[in-house]
C-alpha cells in the first residue's frame, strides 16, 4: 500500500543550505528542451528548475526558445542549437550537447521538444551515454515508448514522469487500464525498468525500483493546465542535481509542486490561476520553513 507524501517527509530529505556554500554546491543541470511551436514549455521547465535550487542551469535549444527563456530567467546559461527541419533542435548538435551532458549532474530531456524524429534521435544519441543521471518528460517519453527498452545512462538513475496517456503508450495499454490500476502499474514498471516513475493525475503515484509507492495528497484541478507538468519536471530534476537521492527527489518535487498550487488556489482560485503562478507561492513554502 501507498505511503502518503507528508510535509515533514519533504523537509526531512530537503536540507537547509549552508552559510559556505556556492553555486557549485548546488549542482550543474542540463536541460534540453523546447522547439519553434513550444517555446513556454522550455521557459516553465527552466524557470521551475531555477525557483527549486538548481546551482547552475544550461538550457540547451534552437534560437526562439533561447530569447524567450532569456527574457524571463536571465539567470540561466544557454546553449545555442541550429534549428532542424522540423522546428526543433537538428539532430546533427547530438554531440554538442552530449559534451555538455557529460559535464553536469542531472539532464531533463523532453519538455516541449515536440513528437518528432529529430526527437527520437536526440533521445538516441544522449539517452544512454549521457554520463548523468536523466529524467524524461513529455516528448522525451513519446520518444522512449517507440524504442525497444528505456534508454538510460549505464548504472545512473532515471526518473520518468509521465501523465497517464504516456504512460500507456510506454505499457502498450489503453489508458483506461492505467487509471484502473494506477499504483500497481507504476509500482510494476518501477521494478521493472529500474527508475522512478512519477505516474502524474489526481493523487500522483511515484513509485521507486526496490518497491516503494508513495502517493501524493497536495494539488488541485487548478493545475489542469498546459504547463504545470513542465514546471514538475524541472523542480524534479533541480533536486535530483543537488544530490537528493531520485525516488525522494521525485518525492519532494511532488509534494512542492501541489503544496505551491494549493497556496496559488487560495489566492487566485482554481479557474484563475496559471502554471507560472505557483512560482510565487513555492517561495513562500521555502520561506516560511527556513529553506
Amino acid at each position: 500500500m501507498a505511503k502518503e507524501i507528508t510535509a515533514s517527509l519533504v523537509f526531512e530529505h530537503l536540507p537547509a543550505r549552508k552559510p559556505d556554500s556556492h553555486k557549485g554546491s548546488y549542482g550543474k543541470l542540463l536541460c534540453v528542451c523546447g522547439c519553434s511551436q513550444y517555446r513556454g514549455a522550455a521557459a516553465l521547465a527552466v524557470e521551475g528548475a531555477l525557483r527549486a535550487g538548481a546551482g547552475v542551469l544550461t538550457l540547451a535549444a534552437i534560437e526562439p526558445v533561447i530569447q524567450a527563456v532569456g527574457a524571463r530567467c536571465p539567470e540561466a546559461v544557454f546553449l545555442p542549437c541550429r534549428t532542424g527541419e522540423d522546428g526543433g533542435i537538428d539532430p546533427a548538435e547530438g554531440e554538442r550537447i552530449l559534451q555538455a551532458a557529460r559535464g553536469s549532474d542531472a539532464l531533463l530531456f523532453g519538455p516541449g521538444l515536440g513528437n518528432t524524429a529529430g526527437t527520437a534521435s536526440l533521445l538516441e544519441q544522449l539517452g544512454e551515454s549521457a554520463g548523468c543521471p536523466l529524467v524524461l518528460d513529455a516528448d522525451g517519453l513519446n520518444a522512449a515508448a517507440a524504442m525497444p527498452s528505456l534508454p538510460r545512462p549505464a548504472n545512473l538513475p532515471l526518473i520518468i514522469t509521465p501523465h497517464p496517456g504516456e504512460m500507456a503508450r510506454l505499457c502498450g495499454v489503453t489508458t483506461a487500464e492505467i487509471n484502473a490500476s494506477r499504483e500497481s502499474v507504476a509500482a510494476g514498471y518501477a521494478r521493472a525498468n529500474r527508475c522512478v516513475v512519477v505516474l502524474k493525475g489526481h493523487r500522483t503515484i511515484v513509485a521507486g525500483p526496490q518497491g516503494e509507492v508513495f502517493c501524493n495528497t497536495t494539488g488541485n484541478p487548478g493545475l489542469s493546465r498546459g504547463g504545470s507538468g513542465d514546471i514538475l519536471a524541472g523542480m524534479t530534476t533541480a533536486f535530483l542535481c543537488q544530490g537528493l537521492d531520485p525516488l525522494y527527489a521525485a518525492v519532494c518535487a511532488v509534494w512542492l509542486h501541489g503544496a505551491a498550487a494549493d497556496r496559488c488556489a487560495a489566492r487566485l482560485g482554481q479557474y484563475g490561476m496559471l502554471p507560472h503562478d505557483i512560482l510565487y507561492d513555492l517561495g513562500t513554502i521555502f520561506a516560511n520553513s527556513g529553506r
